[in-house]
């Protein structure tokens, strides 16, 4: 069976640092990207970065360029989030997701993780 585990999520003070896991099985790891979605309550979904099958190459949304770092390891199934500077804004439930490519949308990814709350107090 499919599944996309989250983890490292928790509670942190602006300014401090977090790093998500997603620990993945059930599907060729290496055959896809992996994206970071967050939902803060009461607010659409956004995604937040992405990385390529291959890892070569990262993507981010502008609010977090320079504080986020997204990495993966194909040889152990698993992709980081690695986020510092963390500010209250950036509060909101973590999913990590599997699309084929980073350029396609929500609706053409195949597999959702159920997510990782991280929270940031001011």
């Amino acid at each position: 069976e499919v599944q996309l585990q989250a983890s490292g999520g928790g509670l942190v003070h602006s300014g401090g640092s977090l790093r998500l896991s997603c620990v993945v099985s059930g599907f060729t790891f290496g055959d896809y990207a992996i994206a970071w979605f967050r939902q803060a309550p009461g607010k659409e979904r956004e995604g937040v970065s992405c990385i390529s099958s291959s890892g070569d190459t990262t993507e981010y949304v502008n609010s977090v360029k320079g504080r986020f770092t997204a990495s993966r390891d194909n040889a152990k199934n698993t992709a980081d989030l690695q986020m510092d500077s963390l500010k209250p804004e950036d509060t909101g439930v973590y999913i990590c997701a599997a699309p084929r490519y980073c350029s396609d949308s929500p609706r053409q990814t195949p597999y959702w993780g159920q997510g990782t709350l991280v929270t940031v107090s001011s």
